[in-house]
């Protein structure tokens, strides 16, 4: 008895190739994977760390000018700083002791604790108009971008760590998230003035917490700085001995020269 051997027609042999196609795109498209995988996982270890320490020195630098110059002007025009500082003096009218207003403390930090969040803000959400910037600073970052919310673009030849190619590549946006309170405090500083007299520095202490924040990662960075606010110099007695040298009160003498 003769069997009946059946050949594979076309449309097997087509079922076969397109199986075969499946393969190679399920092998190609693994092997994207692993790559890209891979190359994030390099970046992120990499590059992000240079990105961002860039990214947080433009942060501080943009914020310090924002906060300085709003403290600055909102204390210049609402607050009388004359009465900041307290002196107690004696009968005999020589200053005893020197203390501060409380009130009027409390009121310098709560206005300089409004305007730093007000005015950190107003950059975040781009309101640069509303900020007043010192004289180029949106020429130096942007006028555009600042309205944008996009407070600095940094190359991607940074990555490289090479001069020559730092300003190459496309620009990576770097935005800003106001992410904690903004802590302030009082600093005082005494240095001495000529004789018997003292120089009494008073400024202002502001820190705040900002989230740095570029496409492929984010950083949370401290901003801190310094205000002056307030200079006075305290008089105390001056002896009677000195007074430019000579006093008036002194005795003055003379020594005989002999020839």
């Amino acid at each position: 008895m003769v069997k009946r051997v059946k050949l594979r027609g076309p449309r097997n042999i087509k079922n076969i190739g397109k199986k075969i196609i499946l393969v190679k795109i399920l092998v190609i498209l693994c092997l994207v994977m692993i790559t890209s995988i891979f190359t994030i996982d390099l970046f992120n270890k990499k590059a992000m760390p240079i990105l961002l320490n860039y990214a947080e020195l433009e942060t501080k630098k943009l914020a310090t000018i924002i906060i300085n110059r709003a403290v600055s002007k909102q204390i210049a025009s609402e607050i009388a700083l004359d009465e900041l500082i307290i002196t107690q003096k004696n009968n005999n009218n020589e200053i005893e002791s020197v203390d501060f207003n409380p009130y009027l403390v409390n009121k310098v930090l709560n206005t300089v604790t409004n305007t730093i969040q007000l005015n950190l803000k107003w950059l975040e959400e781009g309101k640069i108009d509303m900020i007043e910037l010192p004289q180029g600073v949106t020429m130096d970052y942007g006028d555009d971008n600042l309205k944008k919310g996009i407070i600095y673009e940094i190359p991607v030849g940074l990555i490289t760590q090479n001069s020559f190619l730092s300003n190459l590549g496309p620009k990576i946006p770097v935005k800003l998230n106001l992410v904690g309170s903004v802590e302030c405090g009082i600093d005082t500083k005494v240095q001495d003035y000529g004789i018997n007299n003292v120089v009494l520095e008073v400024s202002i202490n502001a820190s705040v917490s900002e989230q740095v924040v570029l496409p492929f990662g984010s950083k949370v960075i401290t901003v801190s700085t310094n205000i002056p606010v307030a200079m006075k110099i305290i008089e105390g007695k001056v002896p009677e001995y000195y007074s430019n040298g000579i006093n008036e009160k002194s005795s003055s003498f003379s020594i005989p020269i002999t020839e």
